[in-house]
């Protein structure tokens, strides 16, 4: 892999892990219209080199929150920052489960099925134009909610569902303040890419050999300062109901993926 190939892939995974846009459907896409050789593969070190960029940039941006959270969360009272990392703990079963149990199912959707992706896509974007719609609110996250806002991440794992777009969606459409939906929408994703990246390592399949270590490195600063920006932008986006704009692009590239996939 070059160094082009690692900043282009890079800034990918930092913007499309949180614009609600779909990265496993816009590369299902790329190889589908570019063809397999075409678009570069990236080793299971490259993936979690980018994971782990989009995971420290979530973090950084709420850098406060965390700390805030975690000093409330040593207190051991059963207070609201306890209570926000056991929501998120609940929002992990749903696609832990479905990671855990249903692995190589899903595996065999990401071929280039195009037709799948711009049927997902148009999903996507009728999500975020509900949401887009709702009115704000100033109603935390529940349990409950919490659970149902991490079934649709699991949902998320089919290729053209975006996850940010279907948690932050459904979150808003369960009544949750939008500010409130986002903050939950990337906090609740840190732990699963940790726990993903702890699970590669641990596998023993990622090999250090033949690595050109200042792509991975450049990669990694790609993936970190477009994934602040996504964030960052995000955030903003949502509070100020913009989402009306990705969804009519999700729209639109979805029904191009379809006619695509009729016509070929």
């Amino acid at each position: 892999m070059d160094i082009i190939d690692s900043i282009i892939l890079g800034i990918l995974q930092g913007l499309t892990e949180f614009l609600p846009v779909s990265s496993s459907g816009h590369l299902e896409l790329g190889k589908a219209i570019l063809g397999d050789q075409s678009v570069p593969e990236e080793s299971l070190l490259f993936t979690v080199v980018l994971h782990f960029a989009t995971a420290l940039s979530t973090i950084v941006v709420f850098r406060k929150d965390i700390y805030q959270l975690i000093r409330g969360a040593l207190n051991f009272n059963w207070n609201a920052d306890l209570k926000f990392f056991v929501k998120i703990a609940v929002s992990m079963i749903p696609a832990v489960v479905v990671g855990l149990f249903f692995e190589n199912q899903l595996e065999q959707l990401f071929g280039g099925n195009i037709f799948l992706v711009g049927w997902m896509l148009m999903v996507t974007a009728m999500l975020l134009f509900l949401a887009d719609k709702a009115k704000n609110t100033n109603k935390p996250v529940s349990f409950k909610n919490a659970f149902v806002i991490g079934v649709s991440q699991a949902v998320a794992m089919l290729p053209g569902i975006s996850r940010s777009g279907a948690t932050i969606s459904t979150s808003v459409l369960l009544g949750n303040d939008k500010t409130k939906a986002a903050r939950f929408s990337f906090l609740m994703v840190v732990p699963l890419i940790f726990g993903k990246i702890a699970k590669d390592i641990l596998s023993g399949d990622i090999s250090t050999e033949s690595q050109n270590f200042t792509a991975l490195s450049i990669g990694f600063i790609a993936a970190f300062i477009s994934g602040l920006f996504a964030c960052t932008w995000m955030i903003a986006l949502v509070k100020k109901s913009k989402l009306s704009y990705f969804a009519a692009y999700c729209l639109v590239v979805g029904l191009i993926a379809v006619w695509i996939s009729w016509i070929n």
